[in-house]
């Protein structure tokens, strides 16, 4: 099938009457990690063969896109996000024929496909890096960022690497230092190359022609450096905590430069060459919703940014929310928004945001609350079973910046636990063999299987919100006509057209009476025992002005 006819396949399969409106515009969106999703030939990894076996329990939940986390070649020493081999799949996931199938089977489901891209640095052992070392004269001696040492040795400048220590290693091949903003083993690659932007735009046309739907842009910020490797000043005092020297400084220099935008243009020139491709940039740090704006602005840019508001937040408060939802009015020439309250690099949020007792009530106000957010929404896999933390042990770590930072940073490894799909079997159905990390006993009594056997459980409660969600054209992709934040009141309006939604949302341990004003209408949802007039504790409802 070519690829206009898959894209009209899919299009009378997703069933979605939004008029002119793209199909990405509201869109939920479920990101599949996939060393830890379904293990098909009993190594104890996940692989792209056991992703393609579990896409009907996907497309069950009414979601419009699977984003696919880092599968590329790749010595694995941050998982994926090392790539030696931007264009083929790494032995421990498969092969491009599997790529192949899973995409096949995805868009039969009325799946579309979003995959990472690493443009801001690679492995240390890919060939472009190998040659680029080599010597500091050949073909891509400036496709890295090299600098030679001061004059006492030192580095070329005082940055700080995100998972600790200086950001420059010294390269004795070359007889200079060079950049990773990351580990020591992932370069950073020079953005500011021409050379360097074409072969990115080839890496993306590859997998554009092998009809992928979309990207997700890793660490996109960080893309281009300060050329005269000025210092970074120091971060003004703060009552944060500081783990790392990286937390010590303003990230002025190391990243963030002005000139990324242009190179996003041509990105966007690229994907728009195709038909119905969606763009989303992952984008932290102390400026994200500066640069968010800048990366999709106007109608030359990414189609939208990944922001950390609620990812490392520690509690979940009608002020966080209101402020997050504020940073995107519904403007001309403003992008268009993605949320996560989980993903493969935060702590489970149901491990962050409430008590163990109380998860079950929270849970079901939560993916509610997720569901009612103006922009797109993403789903991290297990989050529509209610998964929470693993404390992974010492000596089971594999994060490497949880390693180096030990006991101080919460483990990643903890959010990348194996998905529970039986709670009987051995591995909870994820493997034949030992998992490369735990499920935790905790998370395998959330198995797939029991949840599906249970009509009052998360996961139907998931679907259900989820079909509301892209029933209602106000909740779909509606502008936020107005937020307030009372005491732990949340209270948002959504509007579309004739449509308006206010939904009401008790973040507090107490019973709240909403103000009059906001009764009334028709209640079209509520959870935890809420109603129009009475919202206990972690109690919610959506009203039909």
């Amino acid at each position: 099938m070519n690829r206009m006819a898959r894209l009209d396949n899919v299009v009378s399969t997703l069933d979605i009457s939004l008029g002119t409106q793209p199909w990405w515009r509201g869109a939920t969106i479920y990101q599949i990690y996939p060393r830890s999703y379904q293990d098909s030939n009993g190594d104890g990894i996940g692989d792209l063969p056991g992703i393609t076996s579990r896409l009907g329990h996907i497309a069950s939940l009414g979601v419009d896109a699977i984003w696919i986390s880092p599968f590329f070649t790749s010595p694995m020493k941050d998982f994926g996000y090392d790539v030696s081999d931007y264009c083929d799949v790494d032995p421990i996931f498969g092969t491009l024929d599997n790529f192949d199938t899973l995409i096949a089977r995805a868009h039969e489901l009325g799946l579309r496909v979003l995959i990472d891209q690493v443009y801001s640095h690679t492995s240390d052992e890919h060939a472009w890096f190998k040659e680029s070392r080599s010597s500091k004269h050949n073909d891509k001696a400036d496709w890295y960022v090299w600098a030679d040492a001061k004059p006492d040795g030192s580095p070329p400048s005082n940055w700080q690497s995100v998972f600790g220590g200086p950001a420059w290693t010294w390269d004795a091949r070359r007889g200079q230092y060079y950049l990773h903003n990351f580990l020591s083993s992932q370069p950073q690659l020079n953005g500011h190359n021409p050379a360097v932007q074409e072969a990115l735009l080839g890496v993306a046309r590859f997998w554009l022609d092998r009809g992928v739907d979309g990207f997700r842009i890793d660490a996109l910020n960080f893309a281009m450096h300060d050329p005269q490797l000025r210092d970074n000043p120091p971060a003004p005092p703060s009552d944060k905590p500081r783990t790392r020297p990286f937390d010590f400084q303003l990230k002025l220099h190391n990243q963030s430069h002005p000139d990324i935008p242009a190179f996003i243009a041509r990105i966007r020139a690229l994907t728009d060459s195709y038909d119905g491709i969606f763009t989303v940039a992952e984008v932290g740090g102390d400026e994200a919703e500066t640069e968010m704006k800048a990366f999709t602005a106007g109608e030359e840019h990414l189609n939208s940014a990944y922001g950390f508001n609620f990812l490392y937040a520690d509690r979940l408060t009608p002020g966080l929310v209101c402020a997050a939802l504020a940073q995107w009015p519904d403007e001309e020439g403003l992008g268009w928004p993605s949320w996560a309250f989980e993903n493969h690099d935060a702590p489970r949020a149901l491990s962050r945001w409430c008590a163990a007792e109380e998860r079950e009530a929270f849970a079901r106000m939560k993916m509610l609350l997720l569901a009612s957010l103006r922009g797109n929404i993403i789903l991290y896999q297990g989050e529509e079973l209610g998964l929470t933390q693993v404390d992974i042990p010492f000596d089971q770590l594999h994060d490497p910046e949880a390693i180096a930072n030990w006991p101080l940073t919460l483990s990643r490894d903890g959010a990348r636990t194996p998905m529970p799909w039986e709670a009987g079997a051995a591995q909870g159905g994820f493997s034949a063999a030992e998992p490369w990390l735990p499920l935790g006993a905790e998370n395998a009594a959330r198995a797939v299987d029991r949840q599906e056997a249970d009509p009052l459980s998360l996961l139907a409660f998931t679907r259900e919100v989820l079909a509301l969600r892209r029933s209602n054209p106000a909740l779909l992709h509606g502008e936020v006509s107005a937020s307030a934040a009372q005491g732990g009141l949340l209270m948002l309006e959504r509007r579309s057209g004739a449509q308006t939604i206010r939904a009401l949302f008790n973040l507090s341990d107490f019973t709240i009476t909403p103000p009059d004003a906001m009764q009334a209408g028709r209640v079209i949802h509520a959870v935890n025992g809420a109603s129009a007039g009475s919202l206990p504790k972690f109690g919610a409802v959506l009203i039909e002005a």
